[in-house]
C-alpha cells in the first residue's frame, strides 16, 4: 500500500506529494504525520535545500476529510503539541507550493502556508469553512488576507466562491500560472534557481521577511486557534 505522501529527493530538492487521490487528497491523521515527518526532514536534512509540495490526481488537497472528522486527531496527529502552521514555520528551507487541481478550505490553508505558489491552469481554490461550518484553524484567517487583501480575503471566506487560476493570479494568491503538464518542470525549475543561492544567507532573508508578517500575525494565530477550540468544546456539549 502506498503512502499518504510520497517523498523523494534528488539534487538537493525534495518532492512532496500529497497521495490520497481517490479521496482528493483529503486530509486525515495518516496523511497528516507522513506530512509533517517529510517536512521535519526537509527542515533537517543537510543534503535538502528547498521543497516543492505537490498533489497527485486531480486535486492539490480538498480539505479534511470529513468521514474523519470526531474520530481522528488532526490538529495534534503526532500528539507532540505541533500543528501544521508550526510545523512548516518550523523549517528555514523554501516550501514552493506547486498547486495541480483543487485547493479547498484546509487544503488551501496547506497552500497558503507554502512559502509561494505556482499554479496550474487546472487548479481552483475556495474557502468553504462557513459552508461546512468549521471554525479554520491552519491559519486561514492571517494568511488569505496576508495574500490577497483584506476585503477579496472577506469576500472570499464569506461567500465560499471558488476562484479560478487565473484570477488567483489576478489577486496575487499565485505566483504564476501554468500550463498543467508545463507545472512540475516550472516549479523544478524555479528550485533550481533557488540552489545558485547561498544556504546560509537564504535562510537569513527568508527569516527576515518573515519576521514582520510574525510580529504581528501571532496574535491572530492565537486568537484563531482560541475561538477554534471554544467552538470545538461547545460543539461537544452540544452532543
Amino acid at each position: 500500500m502506498e503512502k499518504p505522501v510520497l517523498f523523494e529527493v534528488q539534487d538537493e530538492i525534495a518532492v512532496l506529494t500529497l497521495n490520497r487521490p481517490e479521496r482528493r487528497n483529503a486530509i486525515n491523521q495518516s496523511l497528516l504525520v507522513h506530512l509533517y515527518d517529510a517536512i521535519d526532514e526537509v527542515a533537517t536534512n543537510r543534503q535538502i535545500r528547498v521543497a516543492i509540495l505537490t498533489g497527485k490526481g486531480v486535486s492539490f488537497c480538498s480539505g479534511i476529510d470529513l468521514a474523519v472528522i470526531g474520530s481522528e486527531n488532526l490538529f495534534d496527529p503526532r500528539g507532540d503539541g505541533r500543528d501544521f502552521p508550526e510545523v512548516i514555520g518550523a523549517c528555514r528551507k523554501p516550501v514552493i507550493g506547486a498547486i495541480n487541481g483543487h485547493a479547498i478550505t484546509g487544503g488551501l490553508e496547506v497552500a497558503l502556508n507554502c512559502d509561494f505558489l505556482i499554479a496550474s491552469e487546472r487548479a481552483s481554490f475556495a474557502d468553504t469553512h462557513a459552508r461546512v461550518g468549521i471554525q479554520p484553524g491552519w491559519g486561514m484567517t492571517q494568511l488569505l488576507q496576508q495574500a490577497v487583501g483584506r476585503r477579496m480575503a472577506l469576500q472570499m471566506s464569506l461567500t465560499c466562491q471558488f476562484v479560478s487560476a487565473q484570477r488567483a493570479l489576478e489577486i496575487g494568491l499565485v505566483n504564476e500560472v501554468v500550463p498543467h503538464e508545463k507545472l512540475m518542470p516550472r516549479a523544478l525549475e524555479i528550485a533550481r534557481q533557488i540552489l545558485e543561492a547561498k544556504p546560509d544567507v537564504l535562510a537569513a532573508i527568508k527569516e527576515l521577511i518573515e519576521f514582520r508578517d510574525r510580529t504581528t500575525m501571532q496574535g491572530g494565530l492565537a486568537e484563531e486557534r482560541r475561538t477554534f477550540m471554544k467552538l470545538l468544546e461547545n460543539s461537544r456539549l452540544r452532543r
